[in-house]
C-alpha cells in the first residue's frame, strides 16, 4: 500500500469484511451469527443466589427465543479477571452486566433486549 490512498489491486479485494469472498454462503453465515445468542455467564460459587440467577437467565432466554447456552464460572481467579468481588455477577458478551444481586427474569429480559438492539 502506498501512502496516500493508492492500493494495488489485490488490497482492494481484501478490504471486505469476509475477504473478498462475498457468495450467499458467507452473507448467511454472518445473518446467522447476527441473529444468535449472545455468550452469557453466570459468576459465582455455585450458591443458592448463583442458581436463582442462572434460573432467571436461562427462563428469559427461552421466553426471547434466543438458543444460548449459559456458563456458570465458579473459579475465583476468572471471577475476579472480570473485576468481580461480590457475586452472582451476569456478564453478556464479556461485559458485566450486574453483580451483588439477584435479577428476576424481567430484568434478564430488559437487559437482553438492550443489548440485542
Amino acid at each position: 500500500m502506498s501512502l496516500f490512498g493508492k492500493k494495488n489491486k489485490e488490497e482492494k479485494a481484501t478490504s471486505c469484511c469476509c475477504g473478498g469472498n462475498c457468495d450467499t454462503e458467507t452473507m448467511t453465515k454472518a445473518e446467522s451469527a447476527k441473529t444468535e445468542g449472545a455468550s452469557v455467564k453466570v459468576l459465582g460459587s455455585g450458591c443458592a443466589k448463583c442458581n436463582q440467577l442462572e434460573a432467571a437467565t436461562k427462563a428469559a432466554l427461552e421466553q426471547l427465543g434466543m438458543d444460548t447456552a449459559i456458563d456458570h464460572v465458579t473459579d475465583f481467579s476468572q471471577i475476579a479477571a472480570y473485576g468481580v468481588m461480590t457475586t452472582p455477577a451476569l456478564v453478556i458478551d464479556r461485559k458485566v452486566v450486574s453483580y451483588g444481586k439477584v435479577l428476576k427474569t424481567d430484568e434478564v429480559v430488559k437487559i437482553l433486549l438492550k443489548i440485542r438492539e
